[in-house]
């Protein structure tokens, strides 16, 4: 604690005088920012466009009342309980004293991640409730020193990650703390202990807290900010510069002041044709309907439905970061590990029509042939065709496209025109690459139409993955 103490002192004495490019380095970093070419930053975002599956991690205090308090079941997301039941600071603090995850394994999890098929983890660092994973010296809401655990949890994960080829990335509440004063919450503040000065909030406790997660934990990919409430730019800019710790990282839209980062991040929700101006993005996405665990939260969604969704985003050109909420001992539900297990069995066959693929090639394409195509709801839902398409085409449009079937036709025919033009080398199933189907293509004016005879039975229940060899 006296450590600790000393060490916020000296940095608050540093932060006072520090400007808002306390180096020149970090002059020179946000300039080249600013005038990356476009060459530079697709190699900067290589990894992640080819990555295309991740696994976001929610965990903190929020898991030990896993969204009941005072007997009442908090309607709403398990990690926002604080907020959404307007428990005072003093008593949620309390909660701190029970969360001993003793049973974290930080080495199951990224295997189980890489089981999956996800290629990067991002863990919540700190919070809407301002409680962080790691050890901070500019406060002791922290892990190691609020909690009987009383050691850091990121590290050890960091520590897999590497072991384990997981790109590992931090997710971290820059404007929302509902513990520190001064912090921003939705809705306002509700107990005068979270009164302060929002300045003050972000130099005193955001910035030196960015800099510990940019600073500690090795090569990081990715940074997450969140609900940037009552940021502005003066605020933001105070925290742009430290990324020049992590040369090469990703940040998301939500910073906050008119800074577009790296990704726009929709959530719970599927873009229905991407984003224009090949912008990149990510869908996040929670397996049941919380992202911090709930204990009474029971409603997982299939496989089936995350394993399309999964499709879906590729087709269209997107990541899906799938989140998992662990409980206050440090385990994974079991729902949660059953359903990526079962997406990791379907990617190590189907892996190729995923990774580091590109968008549908048939713009626009209708589907044709029985079971394919049709779409279902009005107004202003989506249409759902039972197929979808992803690429991995050359400039010159040779390559392949991988058709994902949902819905088998049951004439045993598959047809798609557009006014995508090519030559078909070969068709087979990806699951049976020896096995080759007859497929024929014809052209009639601009629209091209591929039509492949297909096996009588589904390979997949769920996702049967057709592959198309094709050349200008």
């Amino acid at each position: 604690m006296i450590r600790k103490m000393i060490l916020t002192f000296v940095a608050c004495v540093i932060l006072g005088i520090v400007p808002v490019y306390n180096t020149q380095a970090q002059m020179n970093s946000a300039a080249s920012a600013a005038t990356e070419t476009r060459e530079q930053h697709n190699a900067r975002m290589k990894w992640w466009r080819e990555a295309r599956f991740g696994m976001f991690i929610h965990w903190g205090v929020y898991s030990v009342p896993a969204g009941v308090y005072e007997g009442r079941n908090i309607p709403g997301i398990g990690e926002w309980i604080m907020n959404r039941a307007k428990i005072p600071v003093a008593t949620y603090k309390e909660y701190a004293k029970q969360f001993n995850p003793v049973k974290y394994d930080p080495d199951a999890w990224v295997q189980l991640a890489k089981e999956a098929g996800m290629k990067y983890i991002v863990i919540t660092s700190k919070h809407h409730d301002g409680f962080a994973l790691f050890d901070s010296a500019v406060t002791d809401w922290d892990v190691v020193d609020a909690t009987p655990y009383g050691k850091d949890i990121l590290k050890p994960l960091a520590e897999a990650c590497r072991k384990h080829g997981i790109v590992l990335g931090f997710y971290y509440s820059q404007a929302q703390d509902w513990n520190h004063p001064g912090g921003a919450a939705a809705g306002g503040h509700w107990d005068t202990a979270q009164d302060g000065s929002m300045d003050e909030y972000i130099r005193k406790i955001a910035v030196p807290q960015v800099k510990e997660i940019l600073s500690n934990y090795g090569k990081l990919g990715i940074l997450w900010w969140d609900t940037p409430i009552n940021m502005n730019k003066e605020r933001a800019d105070m925290l742009l510069p430290l990324l020049s710790l992590q040369p090469g990282i990703i940040t998301n839209n939500r910073l906050g002041a008119g800074y577009r980062g790296d990704t726009e991040t929709p959530e719970q929700n599927i873009p229905a044709t991407g984003y224009p101006g090949g912008r990149d993005w990510e869908t996040c996405m929670t397996i049941n309907d919380t992202w911090g665990y709930k204990s009474t939260d029971t409603n997982f969604k299939s496989t089936e439905t995350l394993l399309r969704n999964l499709i879906d985003i590729a087709s269209k050109g997107g990541n899906y970061l799938l989140n998992v909420g662990p409980t206050a001992e440090g385990l994974i539900p079991q729902p949660e590990i059953d359903r990526l297990l079962e997406m990791g069995k379907w990617l190590k066959v189907n892996g190729e029509a995923i990774y580091a693929t590109g968008p549908n090639p048939f713009p626009r394409a209708p589907a044709q042939g029985s079971g394919a195509g049709r779409s279902r709801g009005r107004g202003r839902t989506p249409v759902v065709w039972d197929w979808r398409a992803t690429s991995k085409l050359n400039a010159d449009g040779s390559g392949k496209i991988y058709l994902h079937i949902f819905q088998w036709p049951a004439d045993g025919k598959f047809i798609v025109s557009s006014s995508f033009k090519a030559q078909l080398v070969k068709a087979c199933l990806l699951a049976d690459p020896g096995t080759v189907l007859d497929g024929s293509v014809t052209t009639e004016g601009d629209q091209t139409t591929f039509a492949i005879k297909l096996p009588d039975e589904a390979p997949d229940p769920i996702a049967s993955v057709v592959c198309l060899e094709v050349k200008p």
